[in-house]
């Protein structure tokens, strides 16, 4: 039995996010049928994240099991030849058998895309949240680094989520604006149902003067989801990056 340890890029809009689901078409059933069209055997595939509807993903990653004697090029040039136009295979690789694309992720990178502007880009729709107000991004600069750090993200965790630990480590969360184009990168050691959906709409919230850059470590302490602000919509969030312990991909 091999394992394959796959990298691939999609474009969310038309699933309903990436686990399957039995009254909706999701990114994991198409990806399967796919997979298990090009090794003539049953796949079940397993991805290191449950995106939502509407999420994207630039570099995403799972593993599949497969008794096929395929090349690693050839599955990604076969698979490729079977998937719709907004699902791309980017690599293959073997990895050892114990290698489970969820359960040995490190670290997961997000970004959340902006488009700052009066007037909508037509080439950003479902891409980029159209975004009209004025951006002052040092406020949201300091606003978002108190999110840094090892916290209780309970107060950013959507009310559909099942888990009962939710602390989480962010390293990394940084707002960069380029022309009318806004960026959010946040990185951390794992996510709550919906957190940066609704840390990037609580981070509107400040631009908008509801809250104050004070307001965040008050708010985290608070462990309530109502003292968060609104959870921003899914079409401008993308999985960019996966770390492993043998390194960042």
């Amino acid at each position: 039995m091999r394992n394959f340890k796959v990298f691939m890029s999609y474009r969310g809009t038309d699933y309903h996010g990436f686990q399957r689901q039995n009254n909706a078409v999701t990114v994991q059933e198409t990806v399967e049928r796919c997979v298990g069209k090009v090794l003539n055997e049953k796949s079940e595939i397993f991805g290191c994240s449950r995106t939502d509807a509407g999420v994207h993903a630039n570099r995403y990653c799972f593993s599949v099991y497969t008794n096929s004697s395929i090349a690693t090029r050839n599955f990604v040039r076969g698979v490729n030849g079977e998937l719709p136009k907004d699902i791309s295979i980017l690599s293959c690789e073997e990895a050892p058998s114990s290698f489970h694309a969820r359960y040995s992720c490190t670290a997961k990178e997000y970004v959340y895309l902006i488009h700052n502007s009066e007037s909508h880009n037509p080439f950003a729709q479902d891409l980029m949240l159209h975004y009209r107000r004025k951006f002052n991004a040092e406020l949201v600069r300091e606003a978002a680094y108190h999110f840094t750090g090892t916290h209780d993200f309970k107060s950013f965790c959507g009310a559909n989520s099942q888990k009962i630990v939710t602390v989480r480590t962010i390293c990394e969360f940084y707002v960069e604006v380029n022309g009318d184009r806004i960026k959010l990168l946040v990185k951390a050691d794992g996510f709550l149902y919906n957190m940066i959906r609704i840390m990037v709409g609580t981070l509107l919230g400040v631009n908008e003067g509801q809250f104050s850059p004070s307001d965040i470590p008050l708010i985290i302490a608070a462990k309530d989801r109502t003292k968060a602000g609104r959870t921003a919509p899914a079409h401008g969030l993308y999985l960019n990056r996966i770390s492993y312990s043998d390194r960042q991909t």
